[in-house]
């Protein structure tokens, strides 16, 4: 069986993530609670999912990143396999997404 997320701890971190007002809001919260190579680690997994969205090649998001090919995969298969949100936060932050060559 999967693992859920919905919990009520996960509800209040969320309702914590959503009372913050800006970037030095957030730069505070998250380094109070989250470990430095937890925030890079989160924060590596979005700029993969980024550029995979922009339709970028596994070597030229690993040779950008430092991700390894697996952690782009895994990302990749969230993002294929997800709900979407990504998709959504991608067009909300004016990021283009690249579709590719259509012929």
């Amino acid at each position: 069986m999967a693992k859920t997320i919905k919990t009520p701890a996960v509800d209040d971190l969320f309702e914590a993530v959503l009372s913050l007002k800006n970037k030095e809001e957030c730069y505070s919260f998250f380094e109070d609670i989250f470990t430095a190579n937890e925030i890079l680690g989160v924060a590596e997994r979005f700029e993969v999912a980024k550029l995979l969205y922009q339709n970028k090649t596994y070597i030229e998001i690993a040779k950008q990143t430092g991700a390894s090919t697996a952690t782009i995969s895994r990302v990749n298969r969230f993002l294929s396999y997800g709900n979407g949100s990504c998709d959504m936060i991608f067009e909300r932050m004016g990021i283009v997404k690249d579709l590719g060559d259509k012929e």
